[in-house]
């Protein structure tokens, strides 16, 4: 069953169509890769999925209901969350309150509150981190903020923009460990990343913009696979180098 339905989402800015009737299903527990250039429109999707923008035709059918046009707050308390692709996080304050911010999302309770900010403290990996200003984490001590901050409010859709850029290679397996973990606990994600080591080998799906439209949607193996998608983003080396690590049993 799909959580999420884009159906035709056309979003121009004057005469710039940055996304042009795309569509796409995010069914419910998956993990959806959303891949593609630089500028091929997929931080404005997420910006139209999410209501930071409206989009200019089109619509976004979230666990049943219309929410075009909604605002973010609105479709926050739905259930549909999203991380930024350079991080926000409140720097003064400490890791552990900045997780408790968005813990206040669904509840008014102290206790409750405090329990759901320890818990996605702990999933995160940032207990050694919490009473750390948020300003003093490292790229990817940040990413990983903004992630616990995200799942904090008991999302039900997960939405990272670039969760994994700038990590280390021994950050980028955390990271993927902690997806994998959120996906077990019944999330559903989807993410935009230009990491591809740690998107392609969880992605059940993946969809790829190019100048704004979708020219592909598919399981991983088959969109290596896809001329156009090796044309206009990961090229040949990334493609064969993808299949020999797969044969070779070195990614599930």
């Amino acid at each position: 069953m799909a959580l999420l339905d884009v159906r035709d989402v056309t979003m121009k800015f004057g005469e710039l169509v940055a996304n042009d009737r795309v569509s796409f299903t995010v069914e419910s527990g998956s993990i959806v890769g959303l891949i593609g250039p630089n500028g091929a429109g997929k931080t404005t999707l997420f910006n139209c999925i999410t209501g930071f923008l409206k989009p200019t035709s089109g619509s976004v059918i979230f666990d049943g209901a219309d929410i075009t046009g909604l605002t973010p707050y609105q479709i926050a308390r739905m259930g549909a969350v999203r991380t930024f692709q350079v991080v926000r996080p409140l720097k003064e304050m400490t890791v552990f309150d900045n997780v408790l911010v968005g813990a206040f999302l669904k509840t008014s309770g102290n206790r409750e509150a405090f329990a759901r900010a320890a818990e996605c403290i702990e999933i995160c990996s940032l207990e050694s981190l919490q009473e750390k200003p948020a300003g003093e984490l490292s790229i990817g001590g940040k990413k990983r903020l903004e992630l616990a901050r995200a799942l904090a409010t008991r999302p039900k859709l997960l939405m990272l923009d670039e969760v994994m850029a700038g990590m280390t290679s021994t950050e980028v397996k955390v990271s993927v460990e902690v997806i994998l973990r959120l996906r077990e606990s019944g999330i559903t994600l989807m993410i935009v990343e230009h990491v591809m080591e740690g998107i392609m080998p969880i992605a059940d799906k993946m969809v790829v913009l190019d100048g704004g439209v979708k020219i592909a949607e598919d399981a991983p193996d088959r969109i290596i696979n896809d001329e156009s998608v090796i044309e206009a983003y990961l090229g040949a080396k990334y493609a064969q180098r993808f299949k020999a690590q797969k044969e070779g049993g070195l990614i599930g």
